[in-house]
Order: C-alpha cells, then sequence, then structure tokens
C-alpha cells in the first residue's frame, strides 16, 4: 500500500456526505427557516363609537410574539378610525366615519412579511336618558327636551313608540314636538339609526287633562305598566308571575335528589359555571338572550310558523319589526330567540327560529305566550321557544335587578346531554342521550349553602345568592353549565368569568318528584291559539 494514496483516502472520507467542497466538492446542507404567520381574533368583530374591543394576536413559528398594529394603514390609528394600543385593545372613534367599516392588521416583528387582519364594523353608539322636560304637561301640542349621552345627529326621539319631529341639538341634547290629546302616562326615549340601530331606556311622563294641572287620579292600572319601554329595558321593580310561581319557590331548604351524587359526577364534577351573557360582541355577536318591552301603540302581527305551529300560540303578537334577535347584529343561524313584554296588557310572547317576514310578519319554529300576572304551564309534551316547554325571560340574570341588588327567581341553564323525561315546571323533553343519570329537562340544582361567596364581587353574590334560594333551572341542550341573562353593556365581563370558580361539584340537585317519562306522559292534542290576548280584568 502506498502511503500517500491511504491519506488520501482518509482525508476524503472524513467530509461529511452531502457537502459540497468549491466547484466540484460538497458543502454544508442549509437549514431553512421555519414559516410565521399571524391569526387575529376576533375576527370579524363589530364595535360602537366610543366603545372597545380586545383583539388578540398570536404569532407562530417564532418565539418573538411581538406585532404592530395599524387601521387602514395608520400605525396605531387615528381619532377617525379609531385608535389600537400595542396590546392589542381598540378603542372606536366617537362618530361613526362615512365609511363604517376599517381594518385592523398585525405584523410580526419577527417577519414583516407575516400578517393578520380583522373586518372592523363601526356601529352607532346606544343612547342613554338622564332627563326629560317637562315631566308633567296638558294634553295637546307639546316640546320635550331631552337629556343624555350618545345621541347621534339622525336620532329621534319616540313618544309611546311614535316617532316625534326631532331636532339635534347636540351629542346630550335633543328636542321634539308632537301632539297628545288623551291624558295618561307616556313613555318617552331615543332611538339611534343604523348601522347598529339601538334605543335608550325610556322615561315615563305626564299628560294631564286640558286646564287641569295636576295628574288625573289614578286608577287601577296593570302592575307591568311600571316597565320602561325599548330594547333591554328597566323592569322598575315589576316581577313576572305570581308569587307562588315554580321560578320564584325558594327552594334553599328542599330535600335533595338520592341520585344527586350520581348526575353530577354524569355531567361533570369540575365543570364551571359559565355566564353566557355580559357585554360587547363576541365574534360578531351580543352576548346572551336579548328582550324588548312594547307598549299600547305596538301593532299586533301575523307569526308564520315552519316547525312547530302545532305545539304553538298561533298569534297575531306585538313583536316590532326590529325586534332584537338572539345574537344580534349578527343573529346566524342558532336560536334565534326573540322576546317581546307588553306592558299595556302583562303578557310575554318568546319566539325561537326567528326570522322578520313581509309586511311586518315574523316566521318562527315556534311561539309561545305566557300571562304575566297568572301561573300558567305549556300542556304537557309541548314545547314552547325553550326545549323545557318553559317560558325563557324569567329565568334570565338581568343587570337591572343585580344592580337592585336581588334575584328572587330561579336562573335558566343548559346541559349537554338530556335524557327522555321533563320534572314540572318543566312539560317538553328533547333526548340526546338514554343514560339514566342524564338530566330530565326541568331538573333543578342548587348551589350549596356552604359554599363561601364572600370572596366574589357584589355582583356575582347576588347571582351566586340566587342559586342558593332559588336554584338553576336546566331548559335546554347546550354547553353544560352556561347560565342564561340579558346582554347588557354595563356587565363587567372580566368580573363575570370569576363564576367559573363554581363548578357543578357545589351544587345538589334538588328531589325531582314526578318524573314524566313517554311511558307516564303521552302528547296532548289540545288546541291552544289566540287571535290576541284574552281580556284583562282589572
Amino acid at each position: 500500500m502506498r502511503p500517500s494514496l491511504y491519506l488520501a483516502l482518509l482525508t476524503f472520507a472524513s467530509i461529511p456526505c452531502g457537502c459540497k467542497l468549491g466547484n466540484g466538492g460538497f458543502a454544508a446542507p442549509s437549514s431553512s427557516p421555519s414559516t410565521i404567520s399571524v391569526t387575529l381574533s376576533p375576527n370579524p368583530a363589530n364595535v360602537r363609537a366610543g366603545g372597545s374591543q380586545q383583539f388578540t394576536a398570536t404569532v407562530s413559528g417564532s418565539a418573538n410574539q411581538s406585532v404592530s398594529w395599524t387601521v387602514n394603514g395608520v400605525a396605531g390609528g387615528n381619532a377617525s378610525l379609531g385608535t389600537v394600543t400595542s396590546a392589542g385593545l381598540y378603542a372606536g372613534p366617537a362618530s361613526v366615519p362615512s365609511s363604517n367599516t376599517v381594518t385592523l392588521v398585525a405584523t410580526s416583528a419577527a417577519d414583516a412579511s407575516a400578517t393578520a387582519s380583522s373586518a372592523i364594523t363601526l356601529l352607532n353608539p346606544t343612547p342613554t336618558i338622564a332627563s326629560v322636560s317637562p315631566l308633567t304637561f296638558s294634553a295637546g301640542s307639546f316640546t320635550l327636551t331631552l337629556n343624555g349621552t350618545n345621541f347621534v345627529n339622525s336620532a329621534q326621539v319616540l313618544f309611546a313608540g311614535t316617532v316625534l319631529a326631532t331636532t339635534f341639538v347636540s351629542g346630550t341634547q335633543l328636542t321634539a314636538i308632537g301632539s297628545e290629546a288623551t291624558a295618561g302616562t307616556y313613555a318617552a326615549s331615543v332611538s339611534n339609526p343604523n348601522p347598529g340601530a339601538s334605543t335608550a331606556g325610556a322615561i315615563n311622563v305626564q299628560v294631564t287633562a286640558t286646564g287641569n294641572p295636576n295628574p288625573p287620579p289614578p286608577g287601577n292600572p296593570p302592575a307591568c305598566s311600571a316597565m320602561s319601554l325599548g330594547q333591554g329595558a328597566s323592569l322598575n321593580g315589576f316581577v313576572p308571575f305570581p308569587a307562588d310561581n315554580a321560578w320564584k319557590q325558594n327552594i334553599a331548604s328542599a330535600q335533595v335528589d338520592p341520585n344527586s351524587q350520581g348526575i353530577i359526577n354524569f355531567i361533570g364534577a369540575s365543570i364551571g359555571l359559565h355566564p353566557d351573557f355580559g357585554s360587547g360582541l363576541y365574534n360578531g355577536e351580543s352576548i346572551g338572550i336579548p328582550y324588548v318591552i312594547v307598549g299600547a301603540p305596538q301593532p299586533f302581527v301575523p307569526i308564520n310558523f315552519t316547525a312547530y305551529g302545532d305545539e304553538s300560540d298561533q298569534g297575531p303578537m306585538p313583536v316590532p319589526p326590529d325586534a332584537p334577535i338572539e345574537g344580534y347584529p349578527n343573529p346566524g343561524s342558532g336560536d334565534r330567540h326573540v322576546l317581546v313584554l307588553d306592558n299595556n296588557n302583562c303578557w310575554l310572547y318568546e319566539l325561537y327560529s326567528s326570522y322578520p317576514g313581509n309586511n311586518g310578519a315574523w316566521n318562527a319554529g315556534s311561539a309561545a305566550m305566557w300571562d304575566l300576572e297568572n301561573d300558567e304551564q305549556r300542556p304537557l309534551t309541548w314545547t314552547s321557544a325553550d326545549a323545557a316547554g318553559l317560558p325563557i325571560f324569567p329565568g334570565l340574570v338581568r343587570y337591572d335587578a343585580v344592580a337592585a341588588g336581588q334575584i328572587n327567581h330561579a336562573i335558566r341553564f343548559t346541559l349537554q346531554n338530556s335524557r327522555a323525561a321533563f320534572v314540572p315546571p318543566a312539560a317538553h323533553r328533547a333526548a340526546n342521550s338514554s343514560n339514566p343519570l342524564a338530566a330530565p329537562m326541568g331538573m333543578r340544582m342548587r348551589l350549596k349553602a356552604s359554599f363561601d361567596i364572600s370572596s366574589f364581587s357584589a355582583t356575582n353574590q347576588v347571582i351566586l345568592k340566587a342559586m342558593q334560594q332559588y336554584g338553576i333551572i336546566m331548559a335546554d341542550n347546550g354547553s353544560s353549565m352556561y347560565i342564561s341573562g340579558a346582554p347588557d353593556d354595563r356587565w363587567d365581563n372580566s368580573d363575570l368569568h370569576n363564576l367559573g370558580a363554581v363548578t357543578t361539584s357545589d351544587f345538589d340537585v334538588v328531589l325531582m318528584n314526578p318524573i314524566y317519562t313517554p311511558r307516564t306522559c303521552r302528547r296532548e292534542r289540545r288546541p291552544r291559539s289566540a287571535a290576541s290576548p284574552p281580556a284583562r280584568r282589572r
């Protein structure tokens, strides 16, 4: 063997495979850079003028999570487009620009070519009323001055639901002229137009007889007349249904069901409460089930049924053409509930799978009407706008009740699984499980008295105390331990989410008796229609 050849071969063998040297050898392979991408949530989003929305940008493919923000290409935005902080908090402009859509873009600091965008639709703010002047005036022509906030240039003053000739003075003041010949109490409110049309809670004014400076002597108005008019308006202390109604039953000392622990374990003992209501929008939809209160001028319109007409009240019903649909302003294809309270006749109207129709009519999967001054129950095995055959409204957590310091009724909630059975006050089943530990519709759970609520906020303590005294009633299939409420811009979402620390294991199932099953309760076929609300006795 020749030493020179051996060394040459040894040197060549030490060169790594796949490496190229010069023009004819091998070089070290280059590693391809990881792909960096950005996602942005929520997308799209709706933001009211003067409101805000937190956006979250997630960077994949890089440890550097920093991003820069632009609004319509302007770094950080500006007063007319809205501004965005380095943390992704977008603040809408004070007023809606001529083009009410802007684009928010997040750009990765690690790779300027990696971006994500979200389309933001800007909506008019929700007006509020602080005062109306005068509060009392004689029948005939009148001029009103309304002071408040968030009035826009084309806002309209409503008097008992009728639009008045309105003059825009400023964002905090409107004047309006009208005429009313009949003495009585009337609701004055303000409505902002689209985009994002919304109405303020009303303030009542008193019209007296001509030449009489004093209000007419009170008669015997229905208790529900205290309710203000408008979307999400205050009930002003009125509580639906009589004191002995099932929703108002205090079950603090009720017996625990013998299967309570098994049912709790089947649901999932560690599942936390989830408030299915709040302020602002999530994925472009309001959070919660909205309602609207109407008065005497609201016309009754036909209801056309698309699914459960044979188990529905036939109407007509006083549903406004712009009644808020669950999930507004982009209700999508969910349950699309519509809830209407009539403060003149004291009736509650609830629609499921609701779509505006022609000439003011509505299309709905089902509808039910409830006398707010009497105890009522659906015919057994009949649905309502809820799967349990229950009214929805009396089980909602409402901001005005919490702010007043007391919820004196049970709270509606959902579970993922239910069996073919129901417990009063429910009247209908919607089974999706054959497990005997799955809940029947109408099952009531009670937060244990031993659960310490003192560490929670005052708002959450009101909610939790109601759960200890009145419980929660299972009313529909859905995500487990989701409690229902009405949307309201005054909710503090971060605070509400603290309720998640309360889990299923902190509850007992209240004794269920009787339990109606397909063997013990067959479908009823009783007609239940109403061309208009039954005459009321005062």
